[in-house]
């Protein structure tokens, strides 16, 4: 694959994967303008936000299978499709109650996107360039907290909250052409593969016991949680305890996503010189340590401002080390069934950032001991899942007669 192809290739699938974050934050300045004209209180569309996770993380699970039985493109465009109808009920929505159940859809349809993406990646690319295709990607899913608000404000103040909707629907209609004409050499059907509820089940059980899969899923998926955690704890952290406004914390928010969008493109360089086994032990090392510092600060009562921050900013900068790294490790030892690896991912982060997230959210107090005690929890357990499952692996590797390529 040439240069260009592959640039191509690689910006198309980027936005694929953005159609996610987007769908999730491009719409969060309008919560009061919505609000206001459905004659509801925010916490009510802020349900929306809660059926659209419902809905990626049950589609997660549809998509994968689907993508192993039909190939990459039928289940790609059927997705697409059933996420623009459901855009446009969206426009059309008489009440919050419909606007719910109409995000639910959209997000059952939308996450064919970024399941088929990672797929792809495995497909298309060598199996030792993936983790720098996933660093990639990860730079869209970093970027998106910072541009999305943004344009859905400047959209909502300009034309409307139904034209972010809009602007949605565009996006996905332009991905839908680019897949027809650009991605062409991808998996094919499977009719050997069975769509019936027990083999199924049993297809997401066999990749979950593979070693490789269930370790870096698990420790990988835990870490990525904290991320979960710091997006739902840092609008009360800043804005109510540090007193900033809407203005600086926007500014900051983008600071200090921005660490994590560096390192996510420095992993590219040290994927040179280092393993990716390597980086991620390194890297939930380091954010075991950033939490720890976190929490040691909370109960000492030194967390200032300004050391917040950078404590805050080591943590997160490690998940864009461990989201593409893990990822491509999850994926490695399957060639059939990745679609199902893929979707068996997506939820299992999917489900770690949820659960986290409302454990913070019941949590909350007049303190940012909350977070920092989640996030704390979060990064120690990957690492114990990390420690407990790596023997295995090594175990699996030098068998000669459970290999990945056996099972798969």
């Amino acid at each position: 694959m040439n240069k260009n192809k592959r640039t191509f290739l690689v910006t198309v699938l980027g936005l694929m994967v953005a159609v996610g974050p987007f769908s999730i934050d491009m719409y969060l300045p309008a919560f009061q303008v919505i609000a206001n004209e459905f004659g509801t209180t925010v916490p009510n569309v802020a349900l929306s936000m809660a059926s659209y996770f419902v809905g990626m993380a049950a589609g997660q699970l549809i998509y994968g299978p689907l993508l192993d039985r039909f190939g990459r493109r039928p289940p790609l465009y059927a997705g697409l499709l059933i996420y623009v109808a459901a855009s446009v009920a969206c426009i059309f929505s008489k009440n919050v109650d419909q606007l719910i159940w109409f995000r639910l859809i959209q997000a059952i349809g939308g996450c064919a996107s970024s399941v088929a993406a990672f797929a792809i990646v495995r497909d298309v690319f060598p199996v030792n360039e993936n983790a720098k295709i996933f660093s990639s990607l990860m730079l869209v899913i970093s970027t998106s907290p910072i541009i999305a608000p943004s344009l859905g404000s400047f959209a909502s103040l300009a034309w409307g909250w139904q034209s972010v909707f809009v602007i949605l629907i565009i996006l996905t209609v332009l991905i839908i052409a680019l897949v027809f004409f650009a991605i062409k050499d991808v998996r094919g059907p499977d009719p050997s593969f069975s769509l019936l509820p027990r083999p199924i089940l049993r297809s997401f059980g066999e990749v979950f016991s593979e070693p490789q899969f269930s370790t870096y899923a698990v420790s990988g998926g835990i870490a990525f949680a904290g991320l979960f955690v710091f997006v739902s704890s840092s609008p009360f952290l800043f804005l109510k305890l540090y007193g900033l406004d809407e203005k600086q914390y926007g500014i900051l928010f983008a600071i200090m996503v921005g660490g994590m969008i560096l390192a996510s493109q420095a992993n590219r360089f040290l994927l040179s010189r280092y393993s990716s086994e390597t980086l991620v032990g390194w890297a939930i090392g380091i954010q075991v340590t950033m939490s720890m510092l976190l929490l040691a600060t909370a109960l000492l009562h030194l967390e200032t401002f300004y050391l917040q921050v950078i404590l805050l900013m080591g943590f997160l900068a490690t998940v864009g080390i461990i989201l593409p790294n893990s990822s491509a490790l999850v994926l490695a030892p399957f060639s059939t069934n990745t679609g199902t690896a893929s979707s068996l991912m997506g939820a299992l982060q999917l489900g770690f950032g949820a659960v986290a997230s409302f454990v913070v959210s019941v949590a909350t107090t007049d303190s940012a001991m909350p977070m920092t005690v989640t996030m704390c929890i979060c990064a120690s357990c990957a690492l114990v899942c990390l420690v407990i499952g790596r023997p295995y692996i090594k175990i699996n590797h030098s068998s000669s007669t459970a290999t990945p390529s056996s099972l798969h």
